[in-house]
């Protein structure tokens, strides 16, 4: 008799390979949905279900951490993962590697997303505790991590991993909580 071996989830940057996973986990959120961490904001008018389509995004989801190549106005370098397990995508983390005035006042260094079927059971948690290293070897010395003020799943991640909250402040999206992390 062997024993099953738990998989555990982990971090990759985005693939092509992951196409019908993430396009199933899109059709879990409701159509106006914004899954931040995502970088869906790089793909504004593609249709991510045309492979061609998906494959461009990905490129530049990959190339927005490439601080050699310039990028549009209001964007800032960052880097992009995706949340596994098997072949399954969970979600998404990002990690900006500066702040724009938007990201200070809304945004802030790291955004991230669960696919609704997943929540609950600790992945975003996880996932900022692993980002929260990278972000120390890109030289900052803390980080900025905002949530809706009424999104109690993510005050609880963000405290989880040391976020002391700075402030709640009122913006056209509604209430966003700040926290720092000092790492």
């Amino acid at each position: 008799m062997s024993a099953s071996v738990a998989r555990m989830p982990e971090l990759i940057a985005p693939t092509n390979q992951l196409h019908s996973s993430w396009l199933a986990a899109r059709d879990e959120w409701p159509p106006s949905a914004h899954q931040d961490g995502s970088g869906l904001r790089l793909a504004p008018d593609a249709d991510l279900e045309n492979p061609e389509d998906f494959a461009e995004w990905v490129r530049r989801l990959k190339q927005q951490s490439d601080t050699s190549v310039a990028l549009g106005e209001g964007r800032v370098h960052a880097t992009h993962w995706w949340i596994v397990e098997d072949d399954s995508y969970l979600g998404a983390i990002d990690l900006r590697h500066h702040l724009n005035a938007f990201l200070l006042d809304v945004g802030g260094h790291i955004g991230y997303s669960i696919r609704p079927t997943f929540r609950r059971r600790g992945l975003a948690t996880w996932a900022l505790g692993t980002v929260l290293p990278e972000a120390r070897a890109l030289g900052l010395d803390r980080v900025l991590v905002t949530c809706d003020d009424d999104n109690i799943g993510s005050i609880r991640t963000i405290e989880h991993n040391g976020g002391v909250l700075e402030d709640v402040r009122t913006t056209e999206r509604g209430n966003k909580r700040r926290y720092w992390i000092t790492l």
